[in-house]
């Protein structure tokens, strides 16, 4: 990938040790196709995230009443959206829409509809992965269980298995997958998707709250937690941007309460004003030019429960930085980058490929939560860009690494830690 200085675009390169366009010999024999480099566009979407401090307690009150009303909603359609399956069109949403709006107000209706047609969306491809991920594991079992017990096989493909007890295992294994890959298939014929309001984990660990160290009382909180609903889209042309969750320039929040809840107001038009003030320390002057010109931002409001605290999202779209052609954004060299499992190897070539100066690493730790391995990324990349800055280069280069074909089980079933360790790698995350 190729980073420019100014818009943060991004191309994809060949692997090391080979010439764009051209192929590379592996170990074992057999050769690939290397892709040509190529300029993609940078990211076109910002979202900046305050905690909301100085909540009172009719604050605190009013947020979750609001959220698992609004969340209820959520529910009821998104059931509605998935009984729908492939019979789906314009009319059901507009007839989804006119009943969600006599319970609430159009907008919350509008951004509960786009959330659940979202959702809905995302289970679609999830449920399209998982069944190329069986499709794969299937296609390796027969070619594994085809070939001779003990035989050996390359880097490309992989042998027979030791011994006839690994191969029996295997091929019951095989009917196992043919099994589950059936009922993926006739699901996505059919239009079927499952989707869990909340998180399917957090929802089986209600059956395990000794060993999770949980209270029932602690994951309730969780779990009506991620099944609030308190997020507005924005619209450009009305006051500060969005008439729903409203952030002025001052950083005062207020939010426009659904109809069942509108005695709760403290503020005209059925509106609650929070005592908390938001004040977002990234891109706050950037947000304060959307919200002052009255261009869309969307908010989102969430509780923490393990901290105990309230905070504020709010992102918007941004005009995508220019794309330079590949040539320009060479000039002036590149950094090229090695990404590993523990860190990124960074090394600032000439305009012709050849290294200059010493070799830079930037480490990180892909171990913990989600947020904390995202972050850990973040920073590398954060440190890899400032250098890359004081460099005066215009890109960064980085192979297009793609482990899908390695991460199934079938392929590497007897080594556990490195189908970890490929699954860690960031180009997957």
């Amino acid at each position: 990938m190729s980073r420019t200085a100014s818009g943060g675009v991004v191309a994809e390169t060949a692997p090391r040790h080979a010439a764009p366009g051209r192929t590379a010999r592996r170990p074992g024999g057999g050769v690939r196709a290397i892709a040509a480099p190529f300029v993609a566009a940078g990211p076109s979407g910002v979202a900046v995230r305050d905690r909301l401090k100085g909540l009172t307690a009719e604050d605190e009150r009013v947020l979750r009443l609001a959220g698992a009303y609004l969340g209820s909603l959520a529910a009821r359609d998104l059931k509605v959206r998935c009984g729908d399956g492939l019979e789906h069109d314009a009319g059901r949403w507009a007839a989804r829409k006119r009943e969600l709006t006599g319970v609430s107000s159009a907008r919350w209706a509008g951004s509960i509809t786009k959330a659940t047609h979202d959702q809905w969306a995302l289970a679609r491809r999830a449920q399209h992965a998982h069944v190329q991920g069986l499709e794969s594991g299937v296609r390796t079992l027969e070619h594994r269980l085809s070939l001779p017990i003990g035989a050996e096989g390359t880097r490309r493909v992989p042998g027979g298995y030791g011994s006839r007890r690994e191969w029996f295992a295997k091929s019951r294994r095989l009917g196992v997958l043919k099994d589950r890959l059936a009922r993926e298939r006739a699901d996505r014929d059919a239009g079927i998707v499952h989707v869990v309001r909340g998180g399917k984990r957090l929802a089986r660990l209600r059956h395990h709250l000794g060993d999770a160290g949980l209270t029932e009382r602690r994951w309730r909180e969780r779990w009506e937690a991620r099944r609030s609903f308190l997020a507005a889209d924005g619209e450009s042309g009305k006051r500060y941007g969005n008439e729903t969750i409203r952030l002025t320039p001052g950083g005062q929040v207020s939010i426009r309460l659904p109809a069942p809840l509108a005695h709760l107001a403290n503020a005209p038009h059925g509106r609650y004003v929070l005592a908390a003030r938001v004040a977002f320390r990234h891109r706050g002057a950037e947000c304060a030019d959307r919200i002052e010109a009255d261009r869309a931002v969307a908010y989102r409001i969430h509780h923490d429960p393990e901290r105990d605290r309230w905070y504020l999202t709010a992102s918007w779209q941004r005009t995508p930085a220019r794309t330079l052609p590949l040539q320009t954004a060479c000039a002036r060299g590149v950094i090229g980058v090695d990404a590993n499992a523990d860190h990124l190897a960074a090394w600032r070539l000439d305009a012709c490929g050849n290294p200059v100066g010493d070799p830079h690493r930037f480490d990180y730790t892909l171990t913990g939560t989600a947020s904390h391995r995202d972050a850990q990324i973040r920073h590398a990349l954060t440190r890899l860009l400032h250098w890359a800055a004081s460099c005066g280069v215009a890109a960064i280069a980085i192979e297009d690494l793609d482990f899908a074909d390695h991460k199934t089980r079938e392929r590497h079933g007897r080594c556990r830690r490195f189908r970890q360790l490929i699954s860690g790698f960031p180009p997957g995350n």
